[in-house]
């Protein structure tokens, strides 16, 4: 058996994220977190003895914090908490996004900083390992006092309330903790507030997104290249010298792997000394600069993202080793505004690529352009080939553009204007995953056009890693000889492009 992701706090990378929330790898909590933990539960219990003022744990909540709780209701309290936020609506979050927020959710109590017994992560893990995925509605978030609505759905499983997906069946949360032996739990003083308090939704999301994103800027290098061989244009704007005198970090990445892709071009040979055509439009002669800009951009996201998984979001804050006796302090780190911006900058740049993909699209349809037949038909007229593909391309672009409005700029105030501002990283997560699917369809558009474009040019045969390219993508998609129903086929291409299939080449 593979060894479980250990959970410290500190060092869950995106890369297992994904394992846990795509492959269900196993997932377990490191021994010295475990002890942070107990020693910042140690100052909440303290505080509770000692019947201290402390925000959650002996007051109410938001507006309501000035109204002190009475010792004998504190557990009362939580689960009201948990109970009353439960207000999310739409539909449930994916399997893989459930298990994102969850494993997030789990990582960021093991900080330490939140005051819960270990316990309640071991029993989020407990959900993790032995397949019970909460029902989260996906809508209800502002995103700041975090993503509390479908957190709250999450720790109703937790107590044996709610819904939960358990083996494909929908089950009650306490049918589903019965038939996976799990526990319902019992909150304790602040363990409600800890697991609905922070930015584990928007940023779960959000990740996934992005490690989609990085495949498909990837992929797009791919298409591009395809593309490229089939309009018979230059690579001679990828030379390195020209990325040296410009050295975006994206840029010069993205202009190695063009050049990687299409060497020993028999295409490029066979009209490099005879083409009128000095340069290229800008869609194929402008690829680094373009797909460039959208890996330095999510360069930054992963950043983000990459910090956020790890950070402490819930408020207040238990810090055991500060003061005499530890500290527990009011802050805002359950505000999604750095999440939330960082998402908005991911489907703004995936939306350009979307964008400058459909234009090669363009180029390879239209016969005015390219030099092909038109629509990549032999027998334009009779047979319209990918006409209504590229209109599909455009629809897609197009819709990306109005999803790449950002989200983060707005902001309503709530509970009666204490929380006076907020993120609305939620939706900046869901638009960017929508902004992902139109993506991986409209590269998996340009493959299938391209892949059509070098059927006219052969034997000639393209770059090495085009060739590669041209090979697996007609593993599964014949080559279009008559009018055929293409939507199966964008369909596979597409999910060849989200499973990284391109990208690996």
């Amino acid at each position: 058996m593979p060894q479980p992701i250990v959970l410290d706090g500190d060092t869950l990378s995106l890369e297992d994220l994904e394992r846990v929330a795509r492959h269900d790898a196993a997932v377990a909590l490191d021994a010295a977190a475990g002890e942070r933990v107990r020693r910042a539960r140690a100052v909440v219990e303290r505080a509770v003895e000692e019947g201290r003022v402390v925000y959650g744990v002996t007051t109410g909540f938001g507006r309501l914090a000035e109204v002190a709780i009475p010792l004998d209701h504190l557990e009362e309290l939580q689960l009201n908490l948990i109970r009353s936020h439960a207000c999310g609506v739409g539909e449930p979050l994916p399997r893989d996004e459930v298990r994102a927020v969850t494993l997030l959710r789990a990582n960021v109590l093991a900080k330490g900083f939140s005051g819960v017994r270990p316990v309640v992560i071991e029993r989020l893990l407990a959900l993790l390992n032995r397949g019970v995925h909460p029902v989260l509605p996906e809508q209800g978030s502002v995103g700041a006092s975090g993503d509390l609505a479908p957190l709250s759905h999450l720790a109703l499983v937790l107590v044996g309330e709610g819904e939960a997906e358990h083996r494909g069946e929908r089950l009650s949360g306490a049918e589903a903790l019965r038939r996976a032996e799990i526990e319902p739990l019992v909150l304790q003083a602040k363990e409600g507030l800890a697991l609905n308090n922070g930015t584990q939704v928007m940023t779960g999301i959000g990740a996934l997104a992005l490690l989609g994103a990085e495949r498909a800027a990837a992929t797009a290098d791919v298409a591009g290249a395809m593309s490229l061989e089939g309009l018979r244009g230059t690579p001679d704007a990828f030379h390195p010298a020209i990325q040296r005198a410009r050295p975006h970090p994206g840029q010069q990445a993205s202009a190695e792997r063009l050049r990687a892709l299409l060497a020993e071009s028999e295409i490029r040979e066979s009209h490099r000394h005879d083409d009128p055509r000095v340069q290229d439009a800008y869609a194929l002669r402008c690829m680094p600069q373009v797909h460039g800009a959208a890996r330095n951009a999510f360069a930054y996201v992963r950043s983000v993202l990459e910090v956020e998984a790890n950070s402490a979001t819930d408020n207040p804050l238990i810090f055991p080793d500060e003061g005499e006796g530890g500290l527990v302090l009011s802050g805002g780190n359950f505000h999604g505004q750095p999440v939330a911006q960082a998402l908005d900058v991911l489907a703004l740049a995936m939306a350009d690529l979307a964008s400058v993909s459909e234009r090669r699209i363009e180029r390879l349809v239209n016969p005015d352009l390219s030099d092909l037949p038109a629509f990549l038909t032999r027998e334009p007229g009779l047979h319209s080939g990918f006409m209504i593909a590229q209109i599909t391309a455009a629809a897609l672009a197009s819709e990306c553009k109005v999803l790449a409005h950002p989200a983060s700029v707005d902001s309503i105030p709530t509970g009666a204007n204490k929380e006076d501002h907020v993120s609305m990283g939620a939706h900046a997560a869901r638009k960017a995953r929508q902004v992902l699917r139109n993506l991986e369809t409209v590269l998996g558009i340009e493959l299938l056009c391209a892949a059509q474009a070098l059927e006219f040019l052969k034997p000639l045969r393209p770059g090495v890693g085009v060739e590669r390219a041209y090979r697996l993508l007609r593993e599964t998609v014949p080559a279009l000889e008559r009018d055929r129903v293409l939507a199966p086929e964008i369909a596979t291409a597409a999910a060849l492009v989200r499973a990284g299939a391109f990208a690996a080449l």
